[in-house]
């Protein structure tokens, strides 16, 4: 239940232009201090995990490993994504919150 309320919270970031997709958008969000989370799919490559990390610890930006390729390209509306950044503040917050509490109900 939690999952579906994270991607519908993705897609209305989407839909507010609140969100950056694919690598190139969100390293650039990253740098530029606009994100304010990442989100990587859980099976995005190793190189993809390492690369994001990296950025985001030297950013100080929080990043977080949910859901598949699939999924978060099914809830922005568009194809397989591997990385996700949020630029808004508010949603960043919320969308966080939930992906604590659903790793403390697992």
């Amino acid at each position: 239940m939690k999952q579906n309320k994270i991607l519908s919270l993705l897609g209305i970031a989407m839909k507010g232009r609140n969100l950056v997709s694919g690598e190139f958008q969100t390293l650039d969000a990253i740098r530029s201090g606009s994100a304010m989370l990442v989100i990587i799919a859980e099976d995005a490559s190793g190189n993809t995990r390492k690369l994001f990390t990296d950025k985001c610890s030297y950013y100080g930006v929080p990043v977080e490993i949910f859901g598949t390729k699939a999924e978060l390209g099914r809830a922005i509306g568009k194809d397989f994504r591997s990385s996700l950044g949020v630029c808004d503040a508010g949603l960043a917050d919320v969308i966080s919150r939930q992906l604590k509490e659903r790793e403390s109900a697992v």
